[in-house]
């Protein structure tokens, strides 16, 4: 019981500031899912915790998973789901895709850039572009490698009179595209509101067992001759290396009842071919927005063995 009895005191602090509950009831629930169930103890706690949430009426980015929040550039951004305080920048502001958020856009300081999402219902002041504000209480999210800050009701917003540099965090590279790794071509994502993971058997490592709606990227190497380095293509970057669009892929996976056909059809396309990329790096993964073909083939298999000793 030693054990539920430490995760249920961490979930307690978690709602200490939102509901009346006691170490004793979140044990008791953790001991059913865990011992009279069989539930493995994570999966018992994210059931758990997402009782609380629906109890207490907040989304899981209102909470603290625990520890403290510590101050941090943004070009160090690299885990999910961790508390945080920044000092940036709002670079540009885009028009929200959904009601349920108030702003999106582009913080930046001397680091680089990431992107932010205000929830509507955070009650928070607008930022404007081009004001330097400090951030407290932030929360981190990942979509494709991609690193992002949300704002909540927890975050505190205070503007400041000073003047920012925003750093460059984009790079570029040229050469041979010599690996498409697994976890590429036709794949689903958890379709939760603003759950981006990618479903693994059909489950969801946060929301469980879900339906799922499609996506292409890939993951692949590109050798320039001396290092090789990981990228992601997004859904657009795919199609325009490819020519692949989604409804095609979904076709082809029908057509075959196989989504791997889609992967093996855009390895079929584009190995050993050069290419030009560049994007923001996040953690190891260059993230392309930008691409031009060059020129090809090279001898993969040579290349591949190279890429796969990263």
């Amino acid at each position: 019981m030693t054990d539920v009895r430490q995760h249920a005191t961490e979930i307690q602090e978690q709602f200490s500031d939102h509901l009346d509950v006691t170490v004793d009831d979140v044990a008791s629930r953790l001991d059913s899912l865990v011992n009279e169930y069989k539930v493995p103890m994570e999966e018992a706690r994210r059931s758990v915790v997402s009782h609380y949430l629906d109890e207490a009426g907040l989304e899981r980015d209102e909470i603290r998973s625990g520890g403290g929040t510590e101050d941090a550039q943004l070009a160090d951004i690299d885990t999910d789901e961790e508390w945080l305080n920044v000092t940036a920048k709002v670079v540009d502001l885009w028009e929200p895709r959904s009601d349920a958020v108030g702003q999106v856009g582009l913080l930046g300081d001397e680091s680089g850039t990431i992107k932010f999402t205000k929830w509507a219902k955070s009650d928070l002041p607008e930022l404007e572009e081009g004001k330097v504000y400090s951030l407290g209480n932030v929360v981190t999210d990942e979509y494709q490698g991609n690193y992002s800050v949300k704002l909540n009701r927890t975050t505190t917003v205070e503007e400041l009179d000073q003047e920012m540099e925003v750093g460059d965090d984009s790079e570029e590279v040229e050469g041979a595209l010599v690996d498409i790794q697994s976890g590429s071509g036709l794949i689903k994502r958890c379709p939760h509101e603003d759950c981006t993971r990618v479903l693994q058997n059909g489950r969801c490592s946060e929301h469980g067992e879900v339906e799922g709606e499609f996506d292409l990227r890939i993951k692949g190497v590109v050798d320039d001759g001396v290092d090789v380095h990981e990228v992601i293509f997004d859904e657009e970057a795919t199609e325009e290396l490819t020519g692949i669009s989604l409804d095609e892929a979904k076709q082809m996976a029908m057509d075959a009842l196989d989504t791997t056909v889609v992967a093996d059809e855009m390895r079929e396309k584009t190995l050993g071919h050069y290419y030009r990329v560049a994007g923001p790096t996040m953690g190891r993964y260059l993230l392309v927005d930008e691409m031009e073909t060059l020129s090809g083939p090279v001898d993969v298999e040579e290349a591949l063995i190279k890429a796969r000793s990263i």
